[in-house]
């Protein structure tokens, strides 16, 4: 039996894993930018001063990227109040961590640190052991060179070859270089051609430098960017009402392609419908993989009121949650029904409207006798207000006791003024969700916040992630 303090500890834990995967401390559609960092800042305070180990392990999990960076910031900034076996563990998750993150978060981490003056041995080893890890430093130097010359300065760090050394801190010294790609971006600065062979981002200023037309460049540029930086400029073209280069759907992370999906006009949608189906198709059964067809009989209730629509930060960004949701649990599930609060049946074609009568919703889908209930929302059950969790109540406590049907209540909203989701029931576990890719683990997740399973067994859980998450970074070192 875990003592009460073992318990406190373990809703503690889950409260922060809650927080540090909805929130990046933007503006969410209940409250403004200062109260969600504000309560986020206050929470991971709370954690390190009270959980030093369990604040660490937390990088295992499946957070965000913002929260990632806060803990390794944090745990870099108290140092000195780690015992040495602490420090330890918490450079090797620190360091599998960063391996996982985009340069860019840990570039501005490295500004981070150097902004608060943390200078100590430990941030300086790990920084210097990151740049060396990194494949092309010489790909850095064009496309982040501004962070990777502040690191160098702040870790006393120079990179490898008196060519790479130059071109970080005084790249037009030099009349040539015989790095192709250090090359190409002197040449840019008076060749338009060579401007197409460098990256994405770096060339934008150069085709400004050189009044290059916006479209011109677009065209000329299109195969040298990403997938994501392709569809960003799709998202930003249809807000703006203009033509961009054209999204290649194959292979897009399936929150993402519905967070496309949703930036189109109800016209663009329908015409294109085939082709939108089929890739948010494929992208959810990319994600099942072997377990496709795994969860047996799935009812979900997916929240498209008018709250889905978000923030200006976050554009429709819970209701994207909810549509990607809707396609991996349809891959998922044997057989899968999907309803939605505002009564509509066509998924693509969804939109934020309406109020939240989620308390009906779970009443038809608990008439279809699942196996599995799952339901995507920010908890705000207002049609009428607190209908849901007096229907999970009654569900869980008289007519389904022995749990026959298991109910999952997932939210893509941080509640700053909760300092945790919302939740719909005390009777119904609730975990926060920040992608659909991770719903399978945060499913698992959630059974430790139904009260059945203790510190303990969450100690363990957190374990088990991180020493996959170890071992899957040193296989990775090794090749």
């Amino acid at each position: 039996m875990d003592s009460y303090g073992d318990l406190v500890a373990a809703d503690d834990v889950l409260l922060f894993v809650n927080a540090a995967i909805t929130s990046t401390s933007q503006r969410e559609f209940h409250s403004d930018t200062d109260e969600q960092r504000l309560s986020l800042d206050f929470l991971h305070a709370y954690m390190l001063g009270n959980y030093r180990d369990l604040y660490a392990g937390v990088l295992a999990l499946d957070i965000n990227d913002h929260n990632a960076v806060l803990i390794i910031r944090r745990l870099l900034e108290t140092t000195g109040e780690a015992t040495a076996e602490q420090r330890r563990r918490e450079g090797r998750l620190i360091a599998s961590r960063l391996a996982m993150l985009p340069p860019q978060r840990v570039y501005g981490l490295f500004d981070a640190l150097r902004r608060a003056r943390v200078n100590n041995r430990r941030s300086r080893a790990i920084m210097r052991d990151w740049l060396s890890a990194r494949q092309d430093l010489a790909f850095d130097a064009v496309k982040y060179r501004g962070g990777l010359k502040r690191a160098l300065r702040h870790a006393h760090l120079a990179p490898a070859g008196e060519e790479l050394r130059t071109f970080v801190f005084a790249p037009l010294t030099r009349s040539h270089y015989a790095t192709p790609l250090l090359e190409t971006w002197r040449r840019a600065h008076y060749e338009q051609a060579a401007l197409y062979e460098l990256p994405y981002t770096t060339a934008e200023g150069f085709a400004a430098q050189h009044g290059i037309s916006r479209d011109v460049f677009l065209e000329r540029i299109a195969p040298r960017m990403t997938r994501l930086e392709t569809l960003r400029l799709q998202e930003s073209a249809h807000r703006r009402g203009t033509t961009a280069v054209r999204a290649d759907l194959a292979g897009m992370p399936l929150t993402r392609l519905a967070t496309y999906v949703l930036s189109l006009p109800v016209e663009d949608r329908v015409r294109r419908r085939a082709e939108l189906t089929r890739a948010l198709e494929s992208a959810a059964d990319r994600m099942a993989g072997s377990h496709q067809g795994s969860w047996g009989k799935v009812t979900a209730v997916l929240d498209d009121s008018f709250s889905a629509s978000g923030s200006a930060h976050k554009r429709r960004r819970p209701l994207a949650v909810a549509l990607a949701c809707h396609y991996l649990l349809a891959a998922l599930a044997g057989s899968y029904t999907g309803l939605w609060t505002s009564g509509r049946t066509d998924a693509l074609l969804t939109r934020p409207y309406g109020p939240t009568p989620l308390g009906r919703r779970i009443l038809d889908a608990l008439d279809t006798t699942p196996s599995r209930l799952v339901i995507v929302s920010d908890g705000w059950d207002n049609a009428p207000p607190g209908l849901a969790a007096e229907v999970l109540r009654i569900w869980r406590t008289r007519l389904d006791p022995e749990r026959r049907t298991s109910i999952v209540h997932l939210n893509p909203v941080y509640d700053a003024a909760d300092f945790d989701v919302r939740r719909l029931s005390a009777s119904v576990p609730t975990a926060g969700i920040r992608d659909a890719e991770d719903l399978p683990a945060l499913v698992e997740l959630a059974q430790f916040a139904e009260g059945r399973t203790g510190l303990t067994e969450l100690i363990t859980y957190m374990d088990t992630r991180a020493a996959r998450m170890l071992n899957g970074h040193q296989q990775e070192q090794a090749r």
